[in-house]
């Protein structure tokens, strides 16, 4: 069982948060800086990233390339600051959005395309509908990912908010019980399920 949960912090310019966790400090930005370098510094509180670590933070169903309902997500539009704004409008943004990088036209945004997407000069652009608000739920995919391409190296030990320890706790749950049942699943025979009367000493 690893022992570590998150993120190589001096990745992350020594910090990872969610929204406002109290001592955390959001990077200063420029005022016309691009959609992107907003989003990550308003919403993940981050100042340093590549194309290819945006893309797996916003992958939330780690599969490889973004559907439309990932980049309704990523522009906060499942967000409830993004309420009024209508079901087709969020669907128009989604497909405006995937058209300028799937050049495949297969529907879907692959890592590939969007790295080269932003290789080529390019950024997503302001959709006018915010910073791009994940909402609560969407804090454990940003563990798994960062967790997932940029290593582990954080404890529980570095942790200081109380909201970050809870959900770091609650992963490090999940991960214990996953390895448990795939033990158990690996095992021919279950010690625990045979009745007393049939075990050795019983």
């Amino acid at each position: 069982m690893r022992s570590t949960i998150l993120v190589t912090l001096s990745l992350l310019g020594g910090a990872l948060a969610h929204g406002d966790h109290g001592g955390s400090q959001k990077p200063m930005v420029d005022a016309n800086a691009d959609w992107m370098t907003k989003h990550m510094a308003e919403e993940h509180h981050i100042a340093d990233f590549d194309a290819s670590s945006f893309f797996a933070l916003h992958d939330f169903d780690a599969d490889g390339h973004w559907e439309h309902e990932e980049i309704q997500r990523t522009y906060g539009l499942m967000d409830e600051s993004n309420a009024g704004v209508s079901a087709s409008r969020k669907a128009d943004i989604a497909h405006e959005v995937a058209n300028l990088m799937d050049a495949d036209s297969d529907g879907f945004v692959s890592r590939d395309e969007f790295v080269r997407y932003i290789a080529s000069g390019k950024t997503l652009p302001d959709m006018g509908t915010g910073p791009g608000h994940h909402g609560d739920d969407e804090y454990e995919y940003e563990i798994h990912h960062w967790e997932k391409y940029h290593g582990d190296d954080t404890t529980m030990e570095d942790l200081t908010h109380p909201e970050d320890i809870a959900h770091f706790k609650k992963h490090e749950e999940m991960e214990e019980a996953e390895e448990r049942l795939e033990q158990m699943n690996r095992m021919r025979i279950i010690e625990g399920n045979i009745p007393k009367l049939f075990q050795r000493g019983g």
